[in-house]
């Protein structure tokens, strides 16, 4: 690849019956770099695809934890190797997309993940994971109750007092139970399942509201913030800069 190229020509002198042949022609330099490129895509699709892929955070469900206009890295190998949800688009039903094709490690309480939304597909959302197979999970006045006691709840942000809690709504009070309003039971996780939260309790659409995540569903796990813009800040540049290189936890 480092010489020169070299033009055949004929010679008078050589014999009719040489068998000789012409040195192979190198490649163009423009189709060397059409193929490096097509290696650099491939590559970078499949990082992003089974080992590391970046999002932005729209909302402020996860809020103080993620901030709106957050941009994290998230891991999407540490719980194993996880087949796309399609091929470039494209479903096949006899093949194991969206499905893990084995595991490295379990999913943890507390752990940031990213996950294909159920009742919506195309969407990817992100949670903190307060519930596991088995565990029996509960909302009374807005505080999370595992497995029949209060549990630590470091990240856990509150809006609402304690005094405007609805006894109705699953926000505060989850689930509801019998005929009559204000009635409370536990959910039990089933397998196979997680039971998801958003760190900021009282702006969150989870698991209160549409269910269980299939542990299927789960892409990976939050693992940094790169970038950070405050798009409601002032300035010229609302870069938040401290937020550069945070682990998410």
């Amino acid at each position: 690849m480092g010489e020169p190229l070299r033009t055949v020509r004929p010679s008078a002198s050589k014999p009719s019956g040489s068998s000789r042949s012409a040195p192979p022609l190198q490649k163009s330099v423009a189709r060397e770099y059409v193929e490096a490129l097509v290696i650099a895509l491939l590559l970078a699709v499949v990082i992003r695809t089974f080992f590391v892929q970046a999002y932005k955070i729209p909302s402020g469900s996860m809020e103080p934890t993620l901030l709106v206009g957050d941009h994290i890295l998230v891991n999407k190998l540490i719980y194993g190797l996880r087949m796309p949800d399609t091929l470039f688009g494209i479903e096949i039903a006899s093949a194991p997309f969206g499905r893990y094709l084995f595991r490295i490690e379990p999913i943890h309480h507390g752990d940031v993940v990213v996950f294909v939304f159920p009742p919506d597909p195309t969407k990817d959302f992100i949670k903190r994971v307060v519930g596991l197979p088995g565990d029996t999970v509960a909302i009374k006045n807005g505080k999370v109750w595992l497995n029949g006691a209060p549990m630590p709840d470091p990240h856990a942000h509150f809006e609402v007092p304690d005094a405007e809690r609805s006894a109705v709504s699953p926000r505060d009070n989850f689930p509801q139970i019998g005929a009559g309003a204000g009635t409370l039971g536990a959910v039990t996780v089933p397998p196979g399942k997680i039971f998801v939260m958003g760190d900021n309790r009282d702006r969150s659409y989870d698991s209160r509201f549409w269910g269980f995540v299939p542990e299927d569903n789960v892409e990976g796990r939050a693992m940094i913030i790169y970038w950070s813009w405050d798009a409601e800040g002032g300035g010229i540049l609302p870069v938040r800069w401290s937020r550069f290189g945070m682990i998410v936890h």
